[in-house]
């Protein structure tokens, strides 16, 4: 990760950093506030204060630690999944759940969003999506608002098919 990095680049090999340049310096969170796919790092940093570029990095390369933390790979989530110690929460749309979904995982809905702080605090929650790009910014959030064993599936649902259960149907969105 350099100051030349362009916005595209650096939200592709690190899909959480919109999230933590949000939360360390409200980069990125609205139009007001937002960048351009092809606009450097340094340059989003001159247009905001002018931020220290060094001092950005290392505030991303931290989140990047942190959210490599709380990924959990696929084969790792069966396994505790089939131990009983885990669950997986699915939080794609009702469209993708019907394509494809792991046996077992729950769909997310607003009632099951109220549900989730009277779940057992010593059950880890593994929050699934497409490509684990969303539930990482889902596992984030409920930690942040005090469910503190969570996790993401690294990969997704995608990666599950691949390294699980080849059965679990691969798809892209149009």
């Amino acid at each position: 990760m350099t100051p030349a990095i362009t916005m595209g680049e650096l939200t592709a090999q690190f899909p959480g950093a919109q999230r933590a340049l949000f939360r360390a310096y409200h980069i990125g969170g609205c139009a007001s506030c937002g960048f351009q796919p092809g606009e450097t790092l340094a340059e989003v940093c001159a247009r905001n204060g002018n931020l220290p570029v060094e001092e950005v990095i290392a505030s991303l390369r931290t989140a990047q630690e942190a959210d490599t933390h709380i990924q959990v790979a696929p084969a790792e989530a069966a396994a505790l999944v089939k131990a009983g110690t885990a669950r997986l929460v699915d939080i794609r749309s009702r469209e993708e759940w019907d394509a494809a979904h792991i046996e077992g995982s729950t769909f997310f809905t607003q009632e099951l969003m109220h549900e989730l702080g009277g779940w057992p605090r010593e059950q880890l929650i593994i929050f699934v999506c497409h490509h684990g790009t969303r539930s990482l910014d889902a596992a984030a959030y409920f930690a942040g608002h005090g469910l503190e064993n969570v996790r993401t599936l690294r990969g997704g649902i995608d990666a599950w098919s691949c390294d699980v259960d080849a059965s679990v149907a691969r798809y892209e969105l149009e």
